[in-house]
């Protein structure tokens, strides 16, 4: 940074916030997605006191046009103009909120390694924050639509039309994380979850985001889509999502 200018250090981006952290007595350390510069921590100095200018448009689940400056470990945040306001909506509702933060921890998992094009990413999470906000679907649809289509576009689509194994067609009766996807009772190896013919047909609806299919599935159908979908996720990421306990 020696001998760098504030100018050439200065950048634009537009910015989902994930999850904040209070440093100090007035500043917050913000952790974003960004549309072209991917995952982003900065700090919002001052962000705390009554007369900041923009503390409530950095709060979790706003999305905002951001100017930032780079840092040493942590760039700084010195502007922040309101694009989509929907953290209000989100937390005054506990299954939404519950929703966007393991949606939010997904997201910073998927795309914490460097030179990735985050901007298929950003657009995904964005969609389903806004969904999620608007209640144009029921939160357990949103979040499992969206942790699937994350986990697609980051490489690990699922087919849910035949056996990952033998490519044998049709709904399979099993599914099993470590091979990626259904498996008929031929191939099931150890450790292969049980699951029905309609949720096999609601989690390809999901991943395709075929919504009134999703919409028309039963309750015992959704429950056992989030256990499927659960697995899936915390097989990839190779480790438990935080957000899920709570």
């Amino acid at each position: 940074m020696a001998g760098s200018t504030f100018a050439s250090r200065s950048y634009r981006d537009t910015a989902l916030v994930l999850r904040t952290r209070d440093l100090g007595e007035a500043d917050r350390i913000i952790t974003m997605l960004t549309a072209s510069h991917g995952l982003v921590r900065g700090v919002a100095k001052g962000v705390r006191r009554t007369s900041s200018k923009f503390g409530a448009t950095v709060e979790p689940f706003m999305v905002a046009d951001v100017q930032l400056v780079h840092g040493r470990s942590l760039d700084i945040v010195t502007q922040a103009i309101s694009q989509g306001s929907y953290g209000a909506m989100i937390v005054a509702d506990y299954d939404k909120y519950t929703a966007a933060n393991i949606m939010a921890e997904a997201a910073e998992r998927l795309t914490e390694s460097e030179g990735l094009d985050s901007r298929p990413q950003f657009r995904l999470l964005h969609g389903a924050v806004s969904a999620l906000a608007r209640g144009v679907h029921e939160p357990d649809l949103v979040l499992n639509s969206y942790l699937l289509r994350a986990l697609s576009t980051a490489g690990w689509a699922v087919t849910w039309t035949s056996c990952v194994a033998c490519g044998r067609p049709g709904p399979q009766p099993g599914f099993h994380a470590a091979l990626g996807g259904p498996v008929c009772d031929d191939c099931r190896p150890p450790g292969t979850r049980q699951i029905a013919a309609g949720t096999a047909d609601l989690l390809h609806a999901l991943q395709q985001g075929s919504w009134q299919v999703a919409r028309s599935a039963d309750r015992q159908a959704r429950h056992e889509a989030g256990g499927v979908v659960t697995s899936y996720v915390q097989h990839h990421l190779e480790r438990r999502l935080s957000s899920l306990g709570r």
